[in-house]
């Protein structure tokens, strides 16, 4: 018979928490330095528990104290009034820092009246799977209402249409030296439940960004816009490990910030200050 967790061990923090469930991951590429972490905690029986914080702990094992903790806040996914058909509203997010390449477990307890927490494993690779924060970014000629002419349907699978997302093309901002924000994503085929209308969000920061500079820019991942044909040569140009990824580049070139999965519009427009603005 297994014996009681050791106090102050992650595996105590999470079997000492009423229901112990698994992590739903919103991100999974991580390398050492400060890593943006994204989470759904779902009870028993489905539902989504998502008070506005938990408490989130990183370790080495389950038997060990953990060397991290740090609060998650509640980050809206999608835009109110704009995006439909997802069932997730929002997801936790925290930020915490871990030095070293290796296997790490981090456990989420939200702060609310449902003793629950969560548990999931974090590899942290030597580096990222992504475009890493510094490098440059590749000068993809991605499709335009422009090149594409009247065929609006084979830039974007979202109803109804980004036009002002498929003006201009990676490759173009970059030869203007004017900064940007460009996300993959495919609106009509999300397969995550943590994926998110990320259109919608970089849209809607394109609206409170009109009197910038800033150019806003979103590439569909599918070739022909068919899941079954796979990554288009775009998406495999930035050599992205799968959906959606959102980068904000600037006047010189190089990556400032980047978000894997869903991001909320506040989390961008708080990026945009800092990096492009």
């Amino acid at each position: 018979m297994r014996g009681a967790p050791k106090p102050g061990s992650l595996e105590a923090l999470w079997r000492g928490s009423g229901q112990s469930v698994s992590l739903i991951p919103g991100t999974s590429d991580y390398s050492p330095g400060e890593l943006r972490v994204s989470f759904l905690v779902v009870d028993p029986k489905g539902r989504v528990i998502a008070p506005p914080r938990a408490r989130v702990w990183v370790g080495r094992s389950l038997g060990e104290k953990p060397f991290a903790e740090a609060i998650a806040h509640r980050e809206p996914v999608g835009v109110p009034g704009v995006s439909t058909g997802s069932d997730v509203k929002t997801l936790f997010v925290a930020h915490v820092r871990v030095s070293e390449p290796g296997s790490y477990y981090v456990v989420a307890r939200p702060i609310g009246p449902v003793r629950i927490a969560g548990l999931r494993e974090l590899l942290v690779r030597g580096s990222s799977a992504s475009p890493a924060v510094g490098s440059r970014a590749y000068p993809s000629r991605t499709p335009t209402l422009a090149s594409a002419r009247d065929r609006i349907s084979a830039l974007t699978t979202r109803v109804p249409p980004d036009r002002a997302l498929l003006r201009t093309s990676v490759a173009a901002a970059l030869a203007a030296h004017e900064p940007f924000v460009v996300t993959f994503a495919t609106p009509r085929y999300c397969e995550s439940r943590t994926c998110g209308p990320v259109v919608d969000v970089v849209d809607n920061v394109r609206k409170r960004n009109a009197r910038t500079d800033i150019r806003f820019i979103h590439v569909e991942i599918y070739k022909g816009n068919d899941p079954r044909k796979g990554p288009n040569k775009w998406v495999r140009e930035w050599r992205l490990p799968g959906e959606p990824w959102t980068f904000l580049v600037g006047r010189d070139g190089r990556i400032k910030a980047k978000f894997e999965g869903s991001v909320s519009a506040q989390e961008l427009e708080d990026a945009i200050r800092r990096f492009l603005r």
